[in-house]
């Protein structure tokens, strides 16, 4: 099925309906991932996702057909400042990167698109990429060997989580190398899928139950019971329920801390607005505008930080639905909005959701953020940079270090460290280090 290419109505054709449908089924595996990842909420995601497309269709016009939802380069960042401000101080961290979306946006406006590649090279957004996947992979580890993230405790028997995640992570590799159609698109889904039937499979057969037997009962810890899921939270939570919103709470140490992040995803918009114009035939670079798309991207980050949700972005699976399709009608994402929103306020959704066992979401994340390291190592690659010049060397090598290695500094009204601070130190070192003499 796919929709006439000048067709760029609103309508309330069924076709479009379902075809809208399917574009949030494309995005529901990464889209809940974040939050199930980062201990967010996932209805209120769904809600922000939706909620945050139609910001960005607003802003631009109804034009660009592309569907937002939970941005993975948030997802280290989220999930250090949940452990350290709590959620409600962790979303002031991203409304603030929001609202750096919209002061990008206004200089692109005054200054045109160059200074952003000026400003931010990819010398200096490609090893901050990689650090927000490397910084995450202990907490990959620890998930997918059946502790919890800090790996502090025990939650599932070793030798179980890994034949869940194992399945988790093959399943998930082997959809994006050899599946076809739609099943190429949603890899992540189909992984969670396969684990968590695994999982149920070991429950039912009572295999969970014998490895817990045998395992040691003293490090063993938070264990609810003999199985691996329990629908208790689904029999819990109602059929309808207003979405758990979260309002943020000012702390200037949260904005310093994830702001610099936001280099690396307002990079990756204009890649994305490049693919999809490709996908269409028109170039929304000039028409409706880099700077309306990168304001649209801001304001809709800003908005679901200010409900509780993860930041958005725009999802390059759903561009690979959108090219597999032709459906080039950008109001069929209106459909897939307005789906989104009405799922967030299924209670139950939310419920079965956090029923996902630690392993299966273990077993993604193993893939996930490598596959984040290696985005950033291919922006250094396609860029041609020379690492072994002196002033890349210098740039790449501290922004590394200072990311992955944690180091932080205490200015008394605020504390840098981690990504923020390997994303400030690789601005600031571009702006100061003489260029190479040709």
């Amino acid at each position: 099925m796919s929709e006439n290419l000048q067709d760029n109505t609103f309508s309330l054709n069924p076709k479009q309906i379902v075809i809208g449908a399917q574009m949030l089924f494309v995005a529901f595996g990464a889209l809940v991932l974040v939050p199930l990842l980062t201990g967010l909420n996932a209805n209120v995601a769904l809600f922000t996702a939706g909620a945050g497309t139609l910001v960005f269709q607003l802003v631009t016009r109804g034009k660009v057909p592309v569907f937002l939802a939970s941005s993975f380069a948030f997802i280290a960042p989220i999930i250090y400042g949940v452990q350290q401000w709590g959620i409600p101080g962790t979303m002031c961290g991203l409304a603030a990167a929001g609202l750096l979306y919209v002061l990008i946006s206004l200089g692109i406006r005054v200054f045109g698109s160059d200074i952003l590649h000026r400003i931010l090279p990819p010398v200096v957004t490609g090893p901050v990429i990689m650090v927000i996947g490397l910084v995450l992979a202990p907490v990959a580890v620890h998930m997918a060997s059946g502790r919890t993230g800090d790996g502090a405790a025990w939650l599932v028997p070793q030798p179980t989580a890994y034949m869940v995640a194992g399945v988790a992570l093959i399943v998930t590799v082997l959809v994006s190398l050899l599946g076809k159609g739609l099943f190429r698109l949603i890899p992540i889904l189909c992984g969670i899928t396969a684990g968590y039937l695994t999982a149920l499979g070991l429950d039912l057969s009572g295999i969970s139950s014998s490895i817990q037997a045998s395992f040691d009962p003293g490090e063993l810890q938070n264990w609810t019971g003999p199985t691996l899921i329990s629908m208790q939270k689904v029999l819990d939570a109602p059929w309808l329920a207003v979405p758990d919103f979260t309002l943020p709470v000012w702390n200037l140490e949260a904005i310093f801390f994830i702001v610099p992040v936001a280099i690396a995803p307002a990079i990756e918009h204009f890649g994305d607005v490049l693919a999809i114009g490709s996908i269409t035939g028109k170039d929304y670079v000039d028409d409706p505008g880099i700077h309306k798309t990168m304001l649209g991207d801001g304001l809709a980050t800003s908005l679901a930080a200010c409900l509780g949700g993860p930041p958005n972005t725009t999802y390059s699976e759903v561009s690979g639905a959108v090219a597999l399709t032709r459906s080039f009608n950008p109001f069929i994402m209106t459909w897939a909005a307005i789906a989104a929103i009405l799922l967030a306020f299924i209670g139950k959704l939310g419920g079965f959701l956090n029923t996902i066992p630690a392993p299966v979401m273990g077993g993604i994340m193993v893939l996930l953020f490598g596959a984040i390291a290696v985005i950033g190592i291919n922006t250094l690659v396609r860029a041609g940079t020379d690492l072994m010049q002196p002033r890349n060397l210098t740039i790449v090598a501290v922004i590394l270090v200072f990311g992955i290695g944690g180091m932080n500094f205490d200015l008394t009204v605020v504390k840098l460290g981690g990504i923020g601070l390997a994303g400030i130190i690789g601005v600031v070192l571009n702006q100061i280090l003489p260029q190479a003499r040709s």
